[in-house]
């Protein structure tokens, strides 16, 4: 994707690519006469946001990033973000579903020029994805929904995307899927092979609800995972819980990333004494049980799996310790301490 001058009054996006950190430019900013492979806003600069904004400019592409409450940011405003930029722009928007994001679409709907592309890459809802779609392809904007999967370890290890959206506008954003995804594995002949890390799941919607979909799988398996915990904790007969669980990663057929992140997790805190076993839902999971009902699905695990969350905030069970020390491994989500009761 080659950049062009916008046709706006705004600011050119060459001469505020000058005033861009350096070290926000990408390795291949270096010399104006050398197109770049691709120039992205990206609206969002936390966990997430953040480390992805960091792998791109490693790939050598250039970020351009906003988030009022960051002091990372590039620029101060939308608009200055929007400004920055080079027609065809595409701009990630990666802030707190709902209202958020809401918001941020349609600021971004009013300053945009026709031609360019948005990429809502949080949990949204894919019901809201189809109203951006529209309200923004009045305006004659692109629109993306990108459900992203890889939490803190992203930066290192890569993004998995599923994406929804025309297949013009995904082509627009190639470039920046290619440089989020983790490297494609090859096959005997050297070949990569295909699925690996993204997918066009289909238009706008399919994103969101693929990802919909793999979170509320990942319940599941965390729910196993904190049982199968819980229930070696129980019993006298094994004497080395961690090691037991740790010895499951290799040449078992559960082995996954998650087991992983479970061992980690009792590497720190071989009991996990300091987490309570509160574990929150962001949604995912909620919507994924509705889909099941509207479409009759059946999804005993899953609809267990949210459930068992719900109870995890009337009591404080092994299983949930293990759930919410998951979360915490593999996202970087908040988990509470363990508050010691009062002495009488």
């Amino acid at each position: 994707m080659r950049a062009r001058p916008a046709s706006t009054g705004r600011r050119s996006g060459a001469a505020a690519h000058r005033d861009l950190p350096r070290e926000h430019r990408g390795p291949r900013a270096t010399d104006e006469t050398e197109e770049r492979d691709v120039q992205l806003g990206m609206v969002g600069l936390g966990k997430m946001g953040g480390n992805m904004a960091e792998r791109l400019r490693r790939a050598g592409h250039e970020v351009v990033g906003y988030d009022a409450f960051s002091d990372k940011r590039d620029v101060d405003s939308l608009e200055a973000l929007v400004g920055a930029l080079e027609a065809p722009r595409v701009v990630w928007v990666m802030v707190p579903s709902g209202e958020p994001t809401r918001t941020t679409v349609r600021e971004l709907g009013e300053l945009l020029s026709p031609g360019d592309v948005v990429i809502d890459g949080g949990n949204s809802k894919f019901t809201d994805d189809q109203v951006h779609a529209e309200e923004l392809g009045a305006k004659g904007l692109g629109y993306i929904d990108a459900g992203v999967s890889g939490g803190v370890w992203g930066l290192e290890n890569g993004y998995a995307l599923m994406v929804g959206g025309s297949k013009e506008d995904v082509a627009k954003a190639q470039p920046v899927f290619d440089a989020l995804r983790p490297p494609a594995p090859a096959d005997e002949s050297g070949e990569a092979l295909p699925g690996a890390g993204f997918v066009h799941a289909g238009p706008c919607g399919a994103g969101h609800f693929a990802k919909m979909v793999h979170n509320g799988i990942e319940y599941a398996m965390m729910q196993a995972y904190g049982e199968g915990y819980e229930l070696l904790a129980a019993v006298d007969l094994i004497e080395d819980v961690p090691g037991v669980v740790a010895s499951w990663t290799q040449g078992t057929v559960i082995r996954s990333w998650l087991l992983d992140l479970l061992v980690r997790a009792l590497q720190e805190d071989p009991a996990l004494e300091k987490i309570s076993g509160y574990a929150e839902d962001s949604g995912e999971g909620r919507w994924t049980v509705e889909q099941a009902i509207e479409h009759a699905v059946p999804m005993p695990a899953i609809s267990a799996s949210l459930f068992a969350r719900f109870a995890s905030r009337q009591d404080d069970s092994p299983t949930m310790k293990a759930v919410a020390a998951l979360r915490n491994q593999f996202g970087g989500h908040a988990v509470r301490a363990q508050v010691a009761e009062d002495p009488e």
